[in-house]
């Protein structure tokens, strides 16, 4: 029975991880590791039902109606690894930021490929889908997005658009945050500063109270993991349902999206005065590009992998 719950830990870190980087979907992780259909099925018991079990009949009984063992073990191991996870993130992107997007890219890349086989059949639903996520995933690609990505109300709905790809396979909520511009913001920066003040705590050490810096990375972080629970709950069960009664032009929206907000990650980028980035065709021939299409490559064959295994179970 420990080693069960060990196990159910160290796939929960496994989702955690995953979900982290933008391309990949934590549902995924959970698909291959045999845990979704519990996952889906605990979630959905979060309602009023379960509440009212909760506030007529105690929390124990809340607690065996949601499954609560095996989420708070899930969990938790989701948790830890955004903590450990982050702070490797936020080293390679500021020593080798290149070639770190350049994985990035291949990841979605290779998302596109996944999903996009996904599709039952092209038809005019799944043709006007295509044409609705690419016209959306385009206007996010070249929008001015550095003022949007330090609203409150931005950041609540990043939480509920992120938490989708800890339950959807093959749809990355760190691809949509990264895409939106607050990827680095959310995923990084307020996660490194969460486990720092913690850090601090436990030495009783209260000097980030002056912080200002620190206390708004720890408001981003407050309203996002706000509006993670809240996607948990509802999103879930909203997004479910379209998949299960509208899959082709869910799915095709999905794969058009994708397609037209590629150029939102792509890994060759000038930073201009203003702190605008500029695109530019690398050169095929310097060893720097070479690399890049290296990382690129692994990022594709990532995905296309960990979806055929998960498609094996």
């Amino acid at each position: 029975m420990l080693n069960k719950y060990f196990f159910l830990f160290l796939k929960g870190l496994a989702m955690g991880a995953v979900n982290k980087i933008p391309g990949v979907s934590g549902g995924t992780v959970a698909f291959v590791t045999g845990i979704y259909e519990d996952l889906i099925n605990s979630i959905k018991k979060i309602n009023f039902y379960s509440f009212k079990i909760l506030f007529t009949r105690g929390f124990k009984k809340f607690y065996e109606e949601i499954n609560g063992k095996f989420l708070v073990i899930l969990f938790s191991g989701v948790i830890a690894s955004f903590f450990s996870v982050s702070l490797v993130l936020d080293k390679l992107i500021q020593d080798y930021e290149i070639n770190v997007f350049g994985m990035f890219f291949g990841m979605i890349l290779g998302s596109f490929y996944v999903i996009y086989y996904q599709l039952e059949k092209i038809n005019l639903k799944s043709f006007v889908g295509l044409l609705i996520g690419l016209s959306i995933g385009l206007m996010i690609s070249f929008a001015d997005n550095i003022e949007i990505a330090n609203t409150n109300l931005i950041i609540f709905f990043s939480g509920m658009i992120a938490i989708s790809g800890m339950i959807l396979p093959g749809l990355s909520g760190s691809y949509f945050l990264l895409l939106m511009g607050n990827y680095t913001l959310i995923m990084v920066d307020s996660v490194n500063a969460l486990y720092f003040t913690l850090i601090e705590i436990v030495f009783f050490n209260f000097e980030f109270i002056n912080d200002p810096e620190r206390l708004y990375l720890l408001k981003v972080l407050l309203f996002f993991t706000l509006g993670s629970v809240s996607g948990l709950i509802f999103l879930s069960n909203i997004l479910s349902t379209l998949l299960k009664k509208f899959k082709t032009i869910t799915m095709s929206t999905i794969v058009g999206f994708i397609g037209g907000s590629l150029l939102g990650v792509w890994p060759w980028k000038n930073k201009n005065i203003d702190g605008d980035n500029s695109l530019f065709i690398p050169d095929i021939s310097s060893t720097e590009t070479m690399i890049t299409l290296f990382f690129i490559l692994i990022g594709i064959l990532f995905v296309v992998l960990l979806e055929r295994l998960a498609n094996k179970h």
